[in-house]
């Protein structure tokens, strides 16, 4: 009976996952369709480069933040020919510097699937934080306003970063900032740092008091 209850969870968990990746789908595909040249996207948390694709296939202008070396060979390789697309090899955070990336603790038996796990957040799940590589993190922020002073919005931000999304979420709302952003969507992270839930709990109160889901969305695949 344990093993059969076991099972069903299982399922119904894929089930769920496998609904947040068809609407997240879903969404991207209207996103893209309203999309036009000159207008702005940024994608924190690149990894391969898949969202970056879709969305530089608009024509509009991407900026696409990937900290991880290993994962930015390959955006490098991939969108080499693509001149409405900017890389930049660094972490997205409230203040500029140097952070430790953590890998997971199976990065060695398979960096392809473990490379979406990386993380500069301490106390997540099966992360080996004895062990991770120094690498550049910009202030989002002021990178943010730096586009708003050549254009009046940005017309969408994807960001998937693996719980350091709490503290820079927390600084854009406090600034305003999604006042000027078409539409922010975010994967939040809050079941992999358990410590950290109750800020995830206020976060998500403040923005749904504040935004509509059509202007911020946390809830990204």
């Amino acid at each position: 009976m344990a093993e059969a209850e076991d099972a069903l969870r299982k399922l119904k968990r894929r089930h769920k996952r496998d609904l947040r990746h068809a609407r997240a789908e879903g969404l991207l595909a209207g996103v893209v369709s309203m999309l036009r040249p000159g207008d702005v996207a940024v994608d924190c948390g690149a990894n391969r480069g898949d969202v970056t694709e879709v969305l530089a296939s608009s024509g509009a202008t991407v900026h696409a933040f990937e900290p991880d070396p290993y994962n930015l060979a390959h955006l490098q390789d991939r969108f080499a020919t693509a001149s409405n697309v900017t890389l930049h090899s660094a972490a997205v955070g409230v203040e500029a510097g140097t952070v430790r990336l953590m890998r997971a603790a199976n990065w060695d038996d398979n960096p392809d699937f473990a490379s979406v796990k990386s993380t500069v957040v301490a106390g997540g799940h099966n992360i080996a934080e004895g062990e991770g590589i120094d690498v550049p993190m910009i202030d989002f922020p002021a990178f943010l306003r730096g586009l708003l002073d050549a254009q009046d919005r940005i017309a969408f931000i994807k960001m998937d970063i693996e719980g350091a999304e709490l503290d820079l979420l927390e600084a854009m709302l406090d600034a305003r900032l999604f006042d000027h952003i078409q539409l922010t969507v975010a994967e939040t992270h809050e079941h992999k740092f358990k410590d950290l839930r109750p800020r995830f709990a206020d976060l998500r109160a403040a923005i749904a008091a504040a935004y509509p889901p059509a202007r911020v969305n946390l809830d990204w695949i």
